[in-house]
């Protein structure tokens, strides 16, 4: 029986193997991963061979991101402004049971368009305990909303009752709603500058659009 003894490698061998290993890995990394992974292209190789192109953002594919015009303050809103106040009294029928049935479920799209400087509602209709999931996206910049409620009424007094659930500056917001009462619920969007901001919303759930709008 022959013995078979495969050849060791030398020192030498084994360092210029491991550099040259190191090298190719390191020449890898910047033409290839760095671009492909991480849009990063200090070379130039990457545009050049393609590789930057495989490269995707943070934001996912098919949601725009919001363009605004550089970071803006605003003023703080505090609890008081909430809500139609205390002055206001609250209407008995935000007491009546709830419904045996909701309305049917649904979804629908609606595209918003606030004038510069202007304010405006969008609104739906709700039974009590009706559950709502919402999304909403402007276009570009941010925007005053208020998105509240007011109650079905026999007979509203001159001033109406509405309660607040957010109020924000946002260029966008999901959440899911459930009505505390059966009434009309919707958002309030203010346009604080000098550009139409066009509002993307998404609705799913147990509600009828406001025959209002």
């Amino acid at each position: 029986m022959t013995d078979i003894n495969p050849p060791l490698l030398e020192t030498k061998q084994i360092v210029k193997a491991t550099v040259f290993a190191l090298v190719l890995g390191s020449v890898l990394f910047v033409t290839a991963v760095l671009p492909a992974e991480y849009g990063i292209d200090p070379l130039g190789t990457g545009k050049s061979l393609g590789f930057s192109r495989l490269y995707l953002p943070d934001s996912p594919v098919g949601i725009a991101t919001i363009e605004t015009d550089g970071p803006k303050s605003y003023p703080p809103l505090k609890l008081e402004e909430l809500g139609s106040g205390p002055d206001v009294p609250i209407p008995r029928e935000v007491d009546n049971p709830a419904p045996a049935k909701q309305f049917e479920l649904r979804q629908d799209s609606v595209t918003i368009r606030v004038p510069a400087g202007k304010g405006l509602e969008y609104k739906i209709n709700v039974l009590k305990y009706g559950q709502v999931k919402y999304e909403w996206v402007t276009n570009k910049g941010v925007l005053y909303f208020d998105f509240h409620g007011e109650p079905k009424q026999a007979n509203p007094g001159k001033d109406e009752f509405f309660e607040s659930y957010t109020s924000a500056y946002s260029g966008n917001m999901i959440g899911t709603f459930l009505a505390p009462f059966e009434g009309r619920h919707g958002w309030y969007f203010k346009n604080k500058t000098d550009k139409e901001v066009v509002v993307s919303l998404r609705i799913r759930g147990e509600y009828k659009l406001d025959s209002k709008e």
